[in-house]
């Protein structure tokens, strides 16, 4: 069985060598290589599955660095007992031209290649060339497995990390990374969040009104994702803690956050159980305001109470007194 293996590769290899490397180098200088690499890819698959196992540890995505270089990994196993394990040299074919890979920190089948970008690039397409050694019945024989054509793109538009991972409403948050612009926009749970633009590596937020107590996932309104903040409540104070007023005076709370509220302003919910006694406006507190002053007017004569909620916070009962 293994001599009848050897002799069908032996057959792909002969085949096959000349036609894959030539359609591997048009692949890599003409647009339309992907109908190409369909007949090739079948062909690859073949050779390779004979004696190696090649497996391609490069990531499809880099984050720009300043140095502009990236490294590419392969993983190389052996299959075949004929294969001897020093002759295995895994070269890469990038911009034209075949580099020799080195072993890697991260084991003895691992290889790798620093390939610097060069400048005004994003992108690179590559594929790999193994050379390697087999023993045969009249002697050692050289063969060579290619793979399939693949392609990186080098970014440079990425978040890095929030500066917390928890914050109340109206906190404000530095959000690091690279690339931003003054249109972006950050989302906290798919809702809009007030945002400054302080540079290209930096933004900041304040935590809009979302649900208190749960995790939610922040991105960029272009769709990057930055991370998942746990937003606490915001604590809002209310002063006075009660009203007495006569009818047809007008009294003042002051509502206050601990945060600037978001862009649209914070909404804060006040009911009562004397609708007849108090007559006062909605109370929002203005975008990038920390309070604001509301009032309060007395109806018919009574008595009642304020009844302040707000997202994760305990509710406050403010007692009004109209006489």
């Amino acid at each position: 069985m293994g001599h009848h293996l050897e002799f069908v590769c032996n057959a792909l290899q002969t085949v096959f060598y000349q036609l894959t490397f030539s359609m591997q180098k048009l692949a890599l200088f003409f647009s339309g290589r992907r109908p190409v690499l369909g007949v090739m890819g079948a062909a690859l698959l073949l050779l390779s599955g004979c004696d190696l196992t090649v497996k391609n540890l490069t990531p499809p995505t880099f984050s720009e660095n300043p140095s502009q270089t990236y490294s590419i990994t392969l993983q190389v196993n052996k299959r075949s007992g004929v294969v001897s394990a020093d002759s295995i040299q895994p070269n890469i074919v990038i911009d034209g031209q075949i580099f020799p890979m080195v072993r890697s920190a991260l084991g003895d089948d691992v290889y790798e290649f620093d390939y610097r970008l060069p400048s005004g690039r994003q992108n690179g397409a590559y594929y790999f060339l193994v050379n390697y050694e087999v023993s045969a019945g009249t002697g050692p024989k050289i063969r060579d497995t290619f793979t399939e054509l693949y392609e990186f793109t080098v970014v440079n538009r990425y978040a890095l990390t929030l500066e917390v991972d928890r914050a109340p409403v109206g906190a404000k948050v530095a959000v690091l990374g690279r690339g931003f612009t003054p249109s972006d926009t950050v989302m906290v749970g798919g809702m809009p969040a007030q945002t400054k633009f302080e540079s290209s590596t930096s933004l900041s937020f304040h935590v809009p009104p979302v649900a208190a107590g749960q995790n939610h996932q922040v991105t960029l309104s272009s769709g990057l994702d930055v991370g998942t903040i746990r937003v606490d409540p915001a604590t809002v104070r209310v002063v006075p803690s009660s009203l007495n007023l006569a009818q047809g005076e007008s009294g003042m709370l002051i509502f206050s956050i601990p945060a600037p509220a978001p862009a649209g302003g914070m909404v804060i919910n006040v009911t009562t159980d004397a609708p007849a006694s108090v007559v006062m406006p909605e109370v929002i507190v203005p975008a990038g305001d920390r309070s604001v002053n509301v009032s309060v007017q007395g109806g018919q004569p009574g008595n009642g109470s304020l009844y302040i909620s707000v997202s994760g916070q305990n509710e406050i009962i403010i007692p009004i007194t109209v006489r």
